[in-house]
């Protein structure tokens, strides 16, 4: 089975294709064009001649056989055959043939028919019966004399070459054929190089085969070849993101089975402490029920973080935005929050602006506020001080959340908002910590079009500044 011809092959024959025809039709046209040229030319000067000669027998006088003969000597052509033939065709003067009476009647002549038709007529290479040889004639036909004056050059090798059009426009269509042919290739060769290029890419990439070959490492360096880099590239960054995605996938539900298992494991425990043991007393039996309880609490608030998350990441769109007041949210946070703040004898101190509005998801904007305060509970230390304040800026609100507790190893400060990361993490454990807090504070803010970063406070402490816009839909 013969392989076809590609796209490019295809299309570099019907361009030179359409071009040869164009060319071969540009020269023959051209070629009868300055041919004809060159016959107006020539008939031209012979019907000047016979209107000279028409006027000479005129005004000249010179209608008999000898000032014939005598004017037509004058001329610089000796080949020159001249003819005065009436208008019934009967020749009456011939400088090549002398004997009238043999002549035939000239009337059915296609240049004397024409010119007593149509005032002149002409007839290029047509064979004379008296002379019997061929001739350029040239007629002009005179109606006050009833008189066709015929003029006539030799048809001979000079004649032709006189009359053959000039050979410089084919030799520049040839060259200009070979010029447009190698140009023409090399773009085609070039567009076919690409084309085969993606589909060597189109192959690779629908088999799930590696794209590090030589096939793929250059392009041609046009657009096409750009574009076509480009695509390649755009894939791998795509596949790479994709490989990435997958590792992340996989180690987050490591992460959550390992975080779901600790819970899971300890509420089984104690289940079966309590069903294998029938002499269990009932002080013992109700803690290790709160002991499940408060396991089966941290469960749902893991659930919950993870749940928060997944609708951050895979459905945004689904969340639904509202004018929310952040200076009341901040205040209902520190009531729920005001037994453990009492309980470790810390202080918080609200200086954001009374009417501070942001457009946003109220249960996003609520869940970076309580689990920034959570973590500063968790981990400032007794007896110290959580303080929250905000700047406007142009499009949106700057905040500052901060606590003077004993801040974070400037190593591990860079991984605190990974999820499941835990600076201390038999105390996260033991404070009942998911290790998502700020993982769902980051992905929030950024979900409002904002940034956050952490940084330890030089006099102490930890702080976090961070932006929401006022209105992401305008940003």
């Amino acid at each position: 089975m013969m392989k076809s011809f590609s796209v490019g092959h295809r299309f570099y024959v019907s361009v030179l294709a359409i071009f040869m025809v164009f060319a071969v039709s540009f020269i023959i046209f051209q070629w009868n064009r300055e041919k004809q040229y060159k016959v107006d030319l020539l008939e031209g000067k012979l019907q000047d001649y016979n209107i000279r000669m028409d006027d000479a027998i005129h005004y000249m006088k010179i209608f008999n056989e000898r000032s014939l003969v005598d004017y037509v000597a004058c001329q610089p052509r000796k080949d020159l055959r001249v003819t005065l033939i009436d208008r019934h065709g009967r020749v009456l003067y011939d400088n090549m043939h002398k004997n009238y009476k043999t002549m035939a009647n000239h009337a059915n002549r296609p240049e004397v028919r024409q010119a007593v038709k149509s005032g002149k007529g002409s007839a290029v290479g047509r064979h004379s019966a008296t002379m019997n040889r061929d001739y350029f004639y040239s007629a002009t036909y005179f109606p006050k004399d009833s008189l066709v004056i015929r003029s006539a050059l030799p048809y001979n090798n000079n004649l032709i070459n006189i009359l053959d059009a000039d050979q410089h426009f084919v030799w520049f269509a040839i060259v200009a054929i070979i010029v447009l042919t190698l140009v023409l290739y090399r773009f085609v060769n070039r567009l076919g190089t690409n084309i085969t290029k993606l589909r060597i890419f189109a192959e690779r990439a629908d088999h799930n085969e590696s794209l590090e070959t030589e096939d793929l490492a250059a392009f041609p360096a046009d657009e096409l070849g750009e574009i076509a880099e480009k695509i390649i590239k755009l894939y791998k960054r795509l596949q790479k993101t994709r490989l990435e995605q997958d590792i992340l996938k996989r180690e987050l539900t490591q992460n959550i089975a390992h975080e779901l298992k600790t819970p899971v494991a300890s509420i089984q425990g104690y289940l079966e402490t309590i069903i294998d043991n029938d002499r269990i007393d009932d002080n013992t039996k109700q803690q290790f029920l709160q002991r499940c309880y408060a396991q089966s609490v941290r469960l749902t608030s893991l659930l919950h973080d993870i749940s928060t998350l997944n609708r951050i990441e895979d459905a945004p769109e689904m969340l639904e935005f509202e004018e929310v007041d952040i200076f009341e949210m901040v205040l209902n946070v520190e009531k729920e929050t005001a037994l453990q703040l009492q309980d470790r004898e810390m202080i918080f101190q609200n200086e954001l602006p009374f009417e501070l509005i942001l457009h946003g998801n109220r249960s996003l904007f609520y869940s970076i506020f309580r689990n920034l305060t959570d973590n500063a509970i968790a981990y400032a230390g007794e007896g110290t001080t959580i303080t929250l304040s905000a700047e406007k800026l142009e499009d949106s609100w700057e905040f500052t959340f901060k606590d003077n507790g004993v801040g974070v190893p400037s190593e591990k400060l860079p991984r605190i908002f990974e999820r499941f990361y835990r600076v201390d993490k038999g105390r996260s454990r033991k404070m009942g910590g998911t290790g998502l807090g700020l993982a769902i504070v980051k992905n929030a803010v950024i979900l409002h079009q904002g940034t956050i970063r952490a940084k330890n406070d030089p006099n102490g402490g930890l702080v976090f500044i961070f932006t929401l816009a006022i209105d992401p839909n305008k940003t």
